[in-house]
């Protein structure tokens, strides 16, 4: 979720919806300087970017400049995401789109917070109490697009009919008749069905489909994902029911990392969820067709039927069978909360938080963040992203515990949550990334480890933080070198910065010194001297980002080991690097490409393959 503030007022207002609610503060930075808001200079556009961006928008401003400048993004009723306009003090509350989608329960749980009625303006919730095309949770509404016409009809004075059963639908100011009554198309009374069998509704009956179905599945290792669905898919249709009242996919919990499996509960919009081995074990006398194969390879009679029974209900579709894949389907009573029954697949983001800024986080980073169940870090990383985490589950560790915290976080992971390990910088450039893959990779790592879904979210690292806060000092080649010898031996460290220097590449030195570690990088700016100019620019870029950020620059024979601490990042130009102060006191480092060295001819050629 988004919020858009014009004013310190509104950043307020939207700072108390943040702690309840989460989400990401985008601020006028004309008049509103916050660091933990993201800022812009131009309302139209940011306007427009949010409401692309597909996520919920609360807009604390005039509902005039909101309609204004998202009238030329509009593209449909059930394809705009939700906008909500909120007075910059929160004295009212406007779900102006996709009410039925989000719009209105989110205007109402800001109502909640504020302890102000949203002014809600949809035809179906203001007279008849209900959003006909945003029904409950476990229950699908087949077609989507009857329901204009239907509420029209209602308005009109027509009555409903209900089939079947669906107490949110009886207990609203629906009109409804006796569903014994003839309901005949003469009659002109509309007709709600509520069913588990594919049915094809229309503009005067409106089809609802239960999610009471729970889908057993198993297959062999690396089977095809179009294979599985295919079979699925047959299944459904054999058997009469619809696709719409599946609520789960489930499956043994070795098989949390078969592809085909999270293809097929994509395909059909519904997790997918999985058992231990006892859990299905415990299910094994009540199997139609238990298998004395699969019982050898994994270590239960049957995977798909004993799932299906494991969520409960009555098994309605005994074991169907592809070439290398199994399904079954059972059926219950009451809506299933597919949540409750197994465990998800463990995911583990690995999120570079950036130098500390809230404003130099990615989206990316930000959204895995926000998704996860259970944040782990550095303590100090987790107070930089305290507007993010302020109720999650956060998990705090020490420096020195890094194999410790890492090993937690997969633990965490394989036990079916979504977690979130943090590390500032990018999380791949001399952070835990690195070290996630290596502990999965060991030969000692537990078989569950390998089981997790895991992906690395990008930050900015400290040199290009560093890098932009003077210039362009890496305008040309670069390396980066950490000089701490906790793991690195000293000698492979020096021999690098030897080779580097000679090279003439601009180096990064992260950790350049640390409270027992002092000389590292004197040896190394020795070194350096006898490969390049003394007047070579350095950069010292201390606490980037932060309230005490400290960037200088100086030549690389005054570098002084004292001038450096542990949150500061050392960065040495090439031969070629430039260094000046500008008038307005701000300093230019930068790396020459070499352009007006080789002439206009090899600069368009340049150009051509940076194009390419």
């Amino acid at each position: 979720m988004n919020y858009l503030v014009l004013s310190t007022t509104g950043l307020a207002t939207a700072q108390r919806l943040q702690r309840e609610l989460g989400g990401v503060i985008h601020a006028y930075s004309k008049r509103v300087q916050d660091s933990d808001t993201r800022p812009f200079d131009n309302v139209g556009a940011a306007l427009g970017d949010l409401f692309n961006s597909g996520k919920p928008l609360v807009a604390l401003c005039a509902a005039g400049i909101i309609i204004r400048h998202l009238a030329p993004h509009l593209t449909g009723k059930n394809t705009d995401a939700p906008v909500i306009a909120l007075a910059e003090d929160g004295t009212a509350i406007v779900p102006l789109l996709g009410g039925h989608h989000g719009g209105n329960v989110l205007a109402r749980n800001i109502g909640d917070i504020l302890n102000l009625a949203p002014a809600i303006t949809t035809a179906s919730d203001t007279i008849f109490d209900v959003a006909l095309d945003e029904p409950p949770q476990g229950c699908r509404l087949a077609n989507p697009g009857d329901v204009k016409s239907f509420v029209a009809a209602m308005r009109d004075g027509a009555v409903v009919a209900v089939a079947g059963e669906a107490d949110w639908l009886t207990s609203s100011n629906i009109p409804q008749v006796d569903t014994g009554a003839d309901t005949g198309a003469d009659t002109g009374t509309l007709r709600i069905t509520i069913t588990d069998e594919p049915m094809a509704g229309d503009e005067q009956h409106l089809i609802y489909h239960r999610q009471n179905l729970a889908l057993g599945v198993g297959c062999e290792r690396r089977a095809g994902g179009g294979e599985v669905i295919a079979l699925i898919s047959h299944t459904l249709e054999e058997a009469n029911l619809s696709p719409l009242s599946l609520a789960g996919l489930y499956s043994l919990n070795l098989k949390e990392d078969e592809a085909a499996l999270h293809e097929a509960a994509a395909h059909f919009d519904i997790p997918a969820r999985f058992f231990d081995l006892a859990t299905l074990q415990a299910q094994e006398d009540y199997l139609p067709n238990p298998s004395d194969i699969v019982k050898a390879e994994v270590g239960v009679a049957g995977v798909a039927e004993a799932a299906a029974l494991a969520v409960g209900g009555q098994l309605v579709v005994e074991k169907q069978k592809s070439k290398r894949s199994t399904c079954a389907i059972s059926r219950s009573d009451a809506i299933i909360d597919a949540e409750a029954h197994g465990q998800a697949r463990g995911h583990l983001s690995i999120v570079g938080i950036g130098p500390g800024r809230a404003d130099w986080r990615t989206g990316a980073a930000e959204a895995a963040i926000r998704h996860a169940d259970i944040i782990v870090g550095y303590s100090l990383y987790l107070e930089l992203i305290a507007d993010l985490v302020n109720d999650k589950d956060c998990r705090a560790y020490n420096l020195g515990e890094e194999e410790t915290r890492v090993a937690a976080a997969i633990e965490l992971a394989a036990s079916g949550k979504n977690v979130a390990l943090v590390s500032s910088g990018d999380a791949g450039v001399f952070a835990m990334g690195a070290l996630a893959h290596e502990l999965l990779d060991r030969d000692d790592a537990p078989v569950h480890w390998d089981r997790i879904s895991l992906e690395l979210s990008p930050g900015i690292s400290a040199m290009q933080a560093a890098a932009m806060r003077v210039g362009a000092p890496l305008g040309h080649d670069f390396c980066a070198i950490s000089l701490s010898d906790l793991l690195t031996p000293r000698e492979v460290i020096l021999k690098r910065v030897v080779a580097a220097a000679s090279a003439d590449f601009v180096i990064a030195f992260y950790n350049p010194v640390s409270k027992r570690r002092r000389d590292l990088l004197g040896i190394a700016r020795d070194l350096l001297l006898r490969h390049r100019p003394e007047d070579t620019p350095v950069v010292l870029a201390r606490n980037l980002g932060r309230a005490d950020e400290n960037v200088t620059a100086m030549p690389l024979s005054q570098l002084q080991v004292d001038d450096v601490d542990m949150l500061t990042l050392v960065m040495i130009g090439s031969s070629e690097t430039r260094a000046r102060k500008r008038g307005d006191g701000t300093w230019s480092v930068y790396t020459p490409r070499g352009y007006a060295a080789k002439g206009t001819e090899l600069g368009t050629e340049l150009s051509k393959e940076e194009q390419a």
